[in-house]
C-alpha cells in the first residue's frame, strides 16, 4: 500500500514538473509579413564639362613706317595687235543676195562693191514714185497757167505745189532704199570674214562681211593703274611679236580704271608694222622715267 502511494506521488511530481516546464516555454511568435522593397532609380551625377578657353586677342604689332608710293617696275605685258580701221558691214534691207564679189582675204578699195542684192522690187517702186512725181509736177504747172489766165485760184496752185513736193520726196526715199542694194567698202582694206553666201536671204541688220585695214596697226595693252602717275600720251613703247621688235607710241589712254582688276587700258600706235597681222599677241615693254 505504501508503494502505491509513493508511486502516485512520484507520478504527480512528474506531471507537475512537466506542466511547469511547458508553462515556462516561450509562446511561438507570429511571423511578420515580408515588406516589399521597391527599386528607386537614382539619377546619375552630371559630369563636369571642361570650359573652353577663351580666345586671346593677338597683341597689335607695330606697323612699319609708311613709305612714299613708287611706280611698279616695268615688265613684259601682253599686247593685242589690232587694225586701226575695222568694221562689220550689216544689211540695211531685207532681201536676197544676188552676188558676192569678194572672197576671204581679198584686198578691196574704198567704195568697191562687196555684195549685191536682188532689187527688182525696189526699182519698180522707184519707177512708180517717179511717175507720180511727174504727174504732180504737170498738174502744178497747169494750175499756175490757169492762175495767170484768172481761171484758177491761189489755193488750187498751192495744193498742187504741195502734191508735187510730196511726190518728189517719195522719189528721194525710193532712191535711198535702192542704194542699200549694193554694199560697198567704207575704206581701203582686206576682207577678214564672209558671213553670207550668194542666193541667201537675209534680214535687215544681219552681219554680212568684216573688213579691216592692216596698213596701220595699233596695240591694245592693259597696264597697272599705278602707272598713270608717269604714263602719258606719246610715251615710247617697244612691241615684241613674231620674233621682232617694233617701235610704238602711246596714242590714247582710257579715262577710267577698271574697278575689279585695277588696270588701265591704252592704245599704242605702231610706226612700222611689217610682218604683223591683226589679232596677233605680243608683249609691250615700257621705259618709265627715273
Amino acid at each position: 500500500m505504501k508503494r502505491s502511494i509513493a508511486g502516485l506521488i512520484l507520478i504527480a511530481w512528474c506531471a507537475l514538473g512537466v506542466f511547469v516546464a511547458c508553462s515556462d516555454a516561450p509562446a511561438p511568435q507570429a511571423k511578420a509579413p515580408a515588406q516589399k522593397i521597391e527599386a528607386v532609380a537614382v539619377a546619375p551625377k552630371p559630369e563636369a564639362v571642361a570650359s573652353k578657353p577663351e580666345p586671346v586677342a593677338p597683341k597689335p604689332e607695330m606697323a612699319p613706317p609708311k613709305s612714299e608710293a613708287k611706280p611698279e617696275a616695268p615688265g613684259e605685258i601682253a599686247a593685242l595687235i589690232l587694225a586701226s580701221e575695222e568694221t562689220i558691214l550689216s544689211s540695211q534691207m531685207t532681201g536676197r543676195i544676188r552676188r558676192v564679189n569678194v572672197g576671204l582675204g581679198d584686198e578691196v578699195k574704198s567704195g568697191a562693191p562687196l555684195i549685191e542684192f536682188d532689187c527688182g522690187e525696189q526699182r519698180a517702186q522707184l519707177d512708180a514714185a517717179d511717175a507720180d512725181y511727174r504727174g504732180a509736177r504737170e498738174t502744178h504747172i497747169a494750175r499756175m497757167k490757169l492762175q495767170a489766165l484768172g481761171a484758177a485760184g491761189e489755193l488750187e496752185v498751192t495744193v498742187a505745189a504741195a502734191a508735187a513736193d510730196k511726190a518728189r520726196s517719195q522719189v528721194t526715199l525710193r532712191r535711198s532704199q535702192l542704194a542699200y542694194c549694193n554694199v560697198a567698202s567704207p575704206f581701203r582694206g582686206r576682207v577678214a570674214r564672209l558671213r553670207v553666201k550668194s542666193s541667201e536671204s537675209v534680214q535687215a541688220g544681219q552681219p554680212l562681211v568684216d573688213v579691216v585695214n592692216p596698213s596701220v596697226l595699233k596695240a591694245q595693252v592693259f597696264v597697272p593703274a599705278a602707272w598713270i602717275v608717269w604714263l602719258r600720251p606719246g610715251a615710247l613703247v617697244t612691241i615684241g611679236a613674231n620674233g621682232q621688235s617694233y617701235r610704238a607710241r602711246v596714242s590714247k589712254l582710257n579715262s577710267r580704271v577698271d574697278g575689279v582688276s585695277q588696270q588701265l587700258e591704252l592704245e599704242a600706235l605702231i610706226e612700222k608694222g611689217d610682218g604683223l597681222v591683226p589679232g596677233m599677241i605680243g608683249v609691250a615693254i615700257f621705259n618709265p622715267p627715273k
